[in-house]
This record gives structure tokens, C-alpha cells and sequence, in this order.
């Protein structure tokens, strides 16, 4: 009995040591690996490429548990004598599991803190990029890394994956008449991302229906627009496959339009008004030369001489548009006025013969 137990102290001390040698192992290999990391961070600080910096902070966490996972591997090959064969079988499928796992979350933490870069690179600098568009990229490579995680796994543990496929490609027949609308309006949101016809703070409307506001968010479902009158709009993003969708905020310019009568007893005045009105359009700060101007006598109306201004602002601003517009209209009424001409409006004139 004595013997018995010696040599079972003997075999326990002898794992122990091995077990305690692997944990020293392993604790200075994390040590080596997370001091090579961080060596690399600094490096990738001095390039001009920001995103290998990304990549490295992004891995380094799921690098790091590697580490770990590889002592309680070999710790697990010391003490197999000592463990139940099944339990062993387990302990070493979780673990190798949980590197498939961690690589995923890698590349998942990567996909994410390129997304965040990319976000905040083309804020300001490119109008016709959101981060819904990139947040939408971003979750939609998300899902892939996800899924293929998963049929990884489900391979792994003993599913059939083309089984699990078949059974997919009959289910999605039946889900595709199910939720035929919720897929039109998925892809609906997929088209609205790669075409971009507007973006979140664009304001649009449509001449098809009675849409037209701020567009808040533009979700996989919905798109979301908040009406002038503050109200919030839901519109399914399949409608906007079948609308014509007009998106003022992208105008270069705004127009002004507006068509003046001056009295017939003005007449001699006309050429110099005219002529006043084009030169101080020309000359005006708020106005783009660069555009069509066009002041011109256009009609002989039935109780004015009517010209028309044909111009463009600078500003797309709807606020800052209407101050230039109403500078423009009170200057002309000034110029028409120095010149002792009036504007016109509607009048008859009464010719009575008198009988004999």
C-alpha cells in the first residue's frame, strides 16, 4: 500500500511540474507575443498608412487569448492519462472551437475599426459618401464572417452542411414568398446604398408622390425622413425603386426667376432700366456669373411692359437663397424708380364719345 502511494505522489508531482512548466511557458510566451505587438504598434506609427495600426490593435486581444488557449492545449495533452477519454475529446474541441472563434472575432474587430476609420476619414471631405453606406458595407461583411463562423462549426461538431444548404435552398423558396415584401424593401435599402441618390441630411421630394423632407436614416427596411412640418415619414425602401426621387440639397445653384411690368407711360425708360439691371446683376457678389444671366424685355402685356431676370445665386442655402432674392428685388425697385418709372398693374382705360 505504501508503495501505491508513493508512486502515485510520484506521478501527481511529476504532472504537477509539467503542468506548472507549461503555465511558466505559456505566461512568457504571452509576455514575448504581446511585447512584439506593441512593438509593431509603434512602428506602424511612423507610416503613412493608418490602417495597419488598425489592424494591429484590432488583433492583438484575440492574438493574446491565443496564447493562453495554446497552454491549456498542452496541459491537456500532459494530463490525458489522468481524464476520462470523452472528457478529453471535449475539453479538446471546445478548444480548438475557441480558436476558430477568436479568429472570427478578429476579423470581426478588424472589419469594425476600419469601418470607424473610414467614417471618420470622408466626414466633411466627399458629399456623396454617408456612414450609413460604409456602416451598411461594414455590417453586411459582419454577417459573412459571422455565417461562415457558424458553418464552420456546425461542420466541425457533426452537421451536415449540405444537408443544412438543401434544406436552406427549399426553406428560402418558401421564406422568399413569405416575406416578399420584406426582401423587396432589403434590397430596396441594398440599391439605395450602392446608387446613393441621397444621402442621411439630404433634403429630397418626389414629383411621383407626396414625399419630400430631411432624410434622417436610411435603414435595410425603412428609410426615415422628417417632413418640414417636423413630422417623421416611414417610407418602405422598395418605393423608391418605383418613384422618381429628386434630391435638391446636391443643386449647384439656385435660381432666381421673376418677371417685371413697367407702365406704357414708361416706355422711353425701358432700354436704360434694362441695361442698369444687367449691369448690376453682373456685378453682383451673391450672383454666379458663371451660370446663364439673361435680363431681357420679353412681352407686351395688356397693362405693363414686362422684362424678366434670369440668374443664379452662389448659395444653395434656402435661408441665405431668399436674403439674395430680396436684396436683387428691392435694388431693382430702386433702379426703376431712379429712372421715374413705376411698375404696372392691371388698369383699363375708357375712351366715352361724347354725342352732339
Amino acid at each position: 500500500m505504501q508503495n501505491i502511494m508513493k508512486n502515485f505522489d510520484f506521478i501527481f508531482n511529476d504532472i504537477t511540474y509539467q503542468i506548472l512548466t507549461v503555465i511558466v511557458i505559456t505566461a512568457f510566451l504571452h509576455l514575448i507575443v504581446k511585447f512584439v505587438l506593441v512593438l509593431l504598434s509603434r512602428s506602424t506609427r511612423f507610416t503613412n498608412n493608418q490602417y495597419d495600426d488598425l489592424v494591429i490593435s484590432a488583433i492583438t486581444k484575440p492574438i493574446l487569448w491565443v496564447t493562453w488557449i495554446i497552454g491549456v492545449i498542452f496541459t491537456i495533452d500532459i494530463i490525458d492519462i489522468k481524464i476520462d477519454e470523452d472528457v478529453y475529446l471535449l475539453l479538446s474541441d471546445l478548444l480548438q472551437i475557441s480558436v476558430i472563434v477568436l479568429t472570427s472575432w478578429a476579423v470581426v474587430r478588424v472589419i469594425t475599426a476600419i469601418e470607424l476609420e473610414v467614417v471618420s476619414n470622408l466626414k466633411g471631405k466627399n458629399r456623396f459618401a454617408d456612414d450609413g453606406t460604409i456602416s451598411a458595407f461594414a455590417k453586411l461583411l459582419r454577417i459573412i464572417v459571422i455565417m461562415s463562423m457558424a458553418l464552420i462549426l456546425l461542420q466541425y461538431i457533426g452537421f451536415s452542411i449540405s444537408g443544412l444548404l438543401a434544406f436552406g435552398g427549399i426553406g428560402g423558396i418558401a421564406i422568399g414568398f413569405a416575406a416578399q415584401d420584406l426582401l423587396s424593401n432589403f434590397f430596396g435599402g441594398l440599391m439605395i446604398h450602392l446608387d446613393r441618390p441621397f444621402a442621411v441630411g439630404d433634403w429630397v421630394r418626389s414629383p411621383d408622390q407626396n414625399i419630400e423632407g430631411t432624410v434622417e436614416n436610411i435603414g435595410w427596411r425603412v428609410t426615415t425622413i422628417r417632413t418640414f412640418d417636423k413630422r417623421p415619414l416611414y417610407v418602405p425602401n422598395s418605393t423608391f425603386s418605383t418613384i422618381s426621387v429628386e434630391n435638391p440639397s446636391r443643386m449647384s445653384n439656385r435660381r432666381i426667376k421673376e418677371t417685371i411690368g413697367i407702365r406704357y407711360d414708361d416706355a422711353r425708360q425701358v432700354k436704360l432700366i434694362l441695361d442698369e439691371v444687367r449691369n448690376y446683376l453682373i456685378n453682383h457678389p451673391d450672383i454666379d456669373t458663371k451660370q446663364t444671366l439673361m435680363v431681357n424685355f420679353n412681352e407686351f402685356g395688356e397693362s405693363s411692359l414686362d422684362f424678366f431676370i434670369y440668374c443664379f445665386t452662389k448659395t444653395t442655402v434656402w435661408t441665405e437663397y431668399h436674403m439674395v432674392k430680396e436684396s436683387v428685388l428691392l435694388d431693382i425697385l430702386d433702379i426703376v424708380h431712379k429712372h421715374s418709372a413705376d411698375f404696372a398693374y392691371p388698369t383699363q382705360r375708357l375712351s366715352v364719345e361724347l354725342m352732339k
